[in-house]
């Protein structure tokens, strides 16, 4: 009996319970509404040294990512070049000859296929107004009209080029030049954020982004001396010796050529590395030239060898010759450090001081073998050799 009352006392209470939320439900549905929760989505500022620059603007939705930072303190040095080089006359070579074109009032003036125009980019690398950019920009040219940032034209010289490294050097003779400086040491890496600016297809100074894609890269039958930084930053015709800068705006390199079949941008491009062009540029600066290192031989890397080179040609009377190599001799260490194909031997050899001496340790027929070789100048000729020839070293 007991039980069946503490029963009903239970019931009694669970029926108005459901009674009363059922006449809520009815009566304000909206009590039992809840918000939906708020999830903001916001992009953090870019982590890493390079991208220190980049400016975090904020707004209603977080950051963005600027590199205006960057651009503005390196695009005022960078400068457009017009050049102009005259084509070989079909007709007559009388008709180029100084009396003829005096006698004549110049009757190529008005020859339009007589002159040949081209275009490319420069960048100013010292307060004296030298200007870096690639050897194929003004290879040839007669006459060389620069554009500064801010509009101003002048005409500019040749001090020097070094078709060995895809690169020369123009003067300005103007006041007042924005000028930077290349970066002087090469702390690069691969993912690294890059800009490109230039002057392409002439359509005035133009910023592209990318990132550095590769290192170190060579034997691309580009120039003697290749050791260039890969990007996908756009660099179309009109670039070439464009500055190629980091997320800080410092130039790490010059831009020199593209990969592609109709010349046109396809994500592969390449820039001397800073390093390399700032020492062409006090070369030339100080002596006309670059002065490099040579022992005048030919070399090929053996069939699977990667860390030794094998002689395949040795100059006449030249200082490998006096020094007794021939071909066939593999040598595998210069000063007793260990060689890294081609490229390592010429870089190293180039760098040398002429009329230094260096030991070349490798082997004839099998028996190890040591020469001692003087160092001379290298010939400034050499980059006229045919492709398909090994390049003296």
């Amino acid at each position: 009996m007991k039980m069946h009352r503490f029963m009903r006392f239970v019931g009694s209470y669970v029926l108005v319970g459901l009674l009363a939320a059922a006449g809520i439900i009815w009566l304000a549905p909206d009590l039992l509404q809840t918000e939906p929760a708020v999830i903001e989505v916001t992009e953090p500022p870019p982590a890493g040294e390079g991208d220190l620059a980049a400016a975090e603007i904020g707004s209603a939705s977080g950051y963005r990512v600027s590199y205006a930072d960057a651009v503005e303190a390196a695009m005022p040095a960078v400068v457009n070049i017009y050049t102009s080089t005259r084509a070989a006359d079909p007709r007559n070579v009388l008709l180029d000859t100084p009396l003829f074109r005096e006698l004549f009032d110049d009757p190529l003036a008005d020859d339009s296929e007589a002159l040949q125009t081209s275009l490319g980019s420069g960048v100013i690398a010292s307060d004296a107004g030298h200007v870096l950019t690639s050897h194929h920009v003004v290879e040839g040219a007669r006459q060389i009209q620069v554009m500064l940032s801010d509009n101003r034209t002048t005409s500019a010289e040749i001090v020097g080029t070094d078709p060995e490294s895809d690169l020369a050097v123009l003067k300005l003779d103007l006041p007042n030049l924005a000028h930077v400086s290349l970066a002087s040491s090469d702390r690069n890496r691969v993912g690294d954020v890059v800009l490109a600016i230039g002057n392409p297809f002439g359509v005035g100074q133009t910023v592209t982004k990318g990132i550095i894609s590769a290192l170190g890269r060579s034997e691309l039958g580009l120039a003697t001396f290749e050791n260039f930084i890969q990007t996908d930053a756009a660099i179309n015709p009109g670039s070439s010796g464009g500055a190629l800068v980091d997320a800080t705006g410092a130039v790490i390199g010059i831009n020199t050529a593209v990969f592609s079949r109709d010349g046109n941008s396809t994500g592969i491009g390449f820039a001397v590395p800073a390093p390399l062009a700032n020492a062409v540029l006090q070369d030339i600066i100080k002596h006309g030239r670059v002065i490099r290192g040579w022992i005048g031989v030919q070399v090929q890397e053996p069939s699977g060898e990667t860390s030794a080179v094998e002689i395949v040609g040795v100059l006449r009377s030249g200082p490998a010759d006096r020094a007794g190599l021939q071909a066939g001799d593999v040598i595998v260490a210069l000063e007793n450090r260990p060689l890294v194909g081609v490229s390592g031997l010429l870089d190293r050899i180039s760098s040398m001081e002429p009329g230094s001496s260096v030991t070349l340790v490798g082997e004839r027929d099998g028996e190890p073998r040591e020469w001692t070789v003087e160092v001379t100048e290298r010939p400034s000729d050499l980059a006229r050799q045919r492709p398909e020839s090994p390049p003296l070293r």
